[in-house]
């Protein structure tokens, strides 16, 4: 047994291994959760990740006896602080106002109840922006979240605190966002998988239909191809009043880590939609995809969709992103009592709010007509022959914090630095299609670098078997930050 609590103390197995452990009783769940609470108690206070812990209760019902039987019991999962929230536990958003107000989530979402059945066991929750508007993690309410691989720089948001958990090995899985790239940039920037599932593939009930007018979903961060697909299969499929889903698989998700794919058309992307310089590591990372997906058999050749070079896009995105954000401080005014003015909220928050007051209903209409169109003409390249678009994740290596401050004069001074990061994410956001981050480079300073593949609609199970092929050609198992719990 000593020899197991050493094993687990370097924090290098993933949700599958540390559930096969329980499985055989070679660990019992309560030691899981004494073993993370040590890693997250050690290595947090370095980093800033996990800013509401829930260790008692996650003691008591590991031990309990009553935990779930599902395939991930006994293991410790983290809940990021927007999103997903659990009965009794605090949500805050990234809020200050939240958190001085001691916000309890009243119960589970179906998501948060979907993993408990599972057998996950909650240990805290994970840091956020406020209402997740950047790609970066640097709350007023909680203070900055440090990247593992470089304490200097960010981890990327909105799923920040959870990219950086479980980067340094303090939970093996957490749960994560995406409205515009919150799961595939902190993935990026952390050296993890991170699938943006397809629009109603997860339910966001009971509480919502949709965010972000279709734009969000919700998934998690891993270490591994396998506890990606896994944990799809646990929090993926339609619950009763969704006003949308995806078409379900044809088999779980799991059975497709290790499939063939056969012969995949795949294009090839370096140049911004949005007409950004793009870092040449983020270049060259893209190009290593392209090379060892064409050693795997595949045809790689430079073609993208032409609806990306239009510009319409990304201002129909922050349309979209202001009216439900103005949507959503009167939503917490109604539920707090109160009136929220400027002095509650962070200056871009309130500024995203004011612009989306400004929006008619005839003019948010306009811009969803604009949507569907978009997402039509995104869809014919698919559609036209090809199986996937390769792309760098983010067109920079993770940044210095500090970068994303706004200014006296330019409240907006982080949301003009924030496209840089999204440009090749969020596309896909607006088209509901799967999209996934691979950890294949690191730059030369040791910064971790993704690798993005998008695939059409519904097609989580092309992404996962060749994010399978990928892992294996080029594994990213063994690389460990400087800030690790295992060190």
């Amino acid at each position: 047994m000593k020899e197991l609590k050493e094993q687990l103390a370097t924090a290098t197995l993933d949700a599958t291994a540390q559930a096969e452990l329980v499985r055989r009783g070679e660990v019992a769940p309560g030691e899981l959760i004494d073993a993370a609470i040590a890693r997250i108690e050690r290595t947090n206070p370095q980093l800033n990740a996990v800013i509401t812990p829930t260790f008692d209760k996650a003691r008591t019902q590991a031990r309990s006896g009553t935990l779930p039987s599902g395939p991930f019991r006994g293991v410790p999962f983290l809940l990021k602080d927007l999103g997903a929230h659990s009965a009794g536990d605090p949500l805050h958003c990234g809020m200050r106002l939240l958190r001085d107000a001691g916000w309890v989530a009243p119960h589970d979402t179906y998501l948060a109840a979907k993993l408990r059945a599972a057998g996950f066991v909650f240990l805290g929750k994970t840091n956020t922006p406020e209402l997740g508007l950047l790609p970066t993690t640097e709350p007023e309410a909680h203070g900055a979240t440090h990247n593992p691989w470089d304490v200097t720089r960010s981890p990327g948001g909105s799923s920040g605190g959870s990219g950086a958990a479980v980067a340094a090995g303090m939970v093996p899985a957490a749960h994560a966002t995406d409205g515009g790239g919150s799961i595939r940039i902190p993935a990026a920037h952390c050296g993890l998988v991170g699938l943006k599932p397809s629009r109603g593939r997860v339910s966001f009930g009971p509480d919502a239909g949709e965010r972000w007018g279709g734009f969000s979903c919700e998934n998690t961060v891993t270490r591994s191809v396998r506890d990606t697909a896994a944990i799809l299969d646990i929090v993926a499929g339609a619950m009763p009043g969704d006003p949308y889903v995806a078409p379900p698989p044809a088999r779980p998700f799991l059975a497709e880590v290790g499939a063939h794919p056969g012969r995949l058309r795949i294009g090839l992307m370096t140049t911004s939609p949005g007409g950004m310089p793009v870092h040449p590591e983020c270049v060259a990372a893209a190009a290593e995809g392209a090379r060892l997906l064409g050693d795997l058999g595949h045809t790689v050749e430079i073609s993208h969709p032409e609806a990306l070079r239009d510009y319409e896009a990304m201002r129909a995105v922050v349309t979209v992103i202001a009216c439900s954000t103005a949507r959503t401080l009167d939503a917490w005014a109604e539920k707090l009592g109160r009136t929220i003015s400027a002095s509650d909220v962070e200056p871009l928050t309130w500024s995203v709010a004011d612009m989306g007051r400004q929006v008619s209903a005839c003019n948010y209409l306009r811009t969803v007509e604009f949507i569907h169109t978009q997402t039509r003409r995104l869809a014919s390249w698919w559609d036209g022959g090809f199986d996937l678009l390769l792309t760098p994740t983010a067109a920079e290596p993770p940044p210095k914090l500090g970068e994303f401050e706004p200014t006296p004069n330019n409240p907006f001074a982080g949301f003009l630095r924030a496209a840089v990061f999204s440009t090749f994410t969020s596309p896909f956001n607006l088209s509901g299609q799967p999209a996934i981050s691979l950890p294949l480079h690191w730059s030369a300073e040791g910064l971790p670098i993704g690798v993005h593949l998008v695939a059409a609609y519904g097609r989580e199970d092309l992404l996962i078997r060749v994010a399978a092929q990928l892992e294996q050609a080029k594994p990213w198992a063994s690389r460990r930050p400087p800030v690790h719990a295992g060190v």
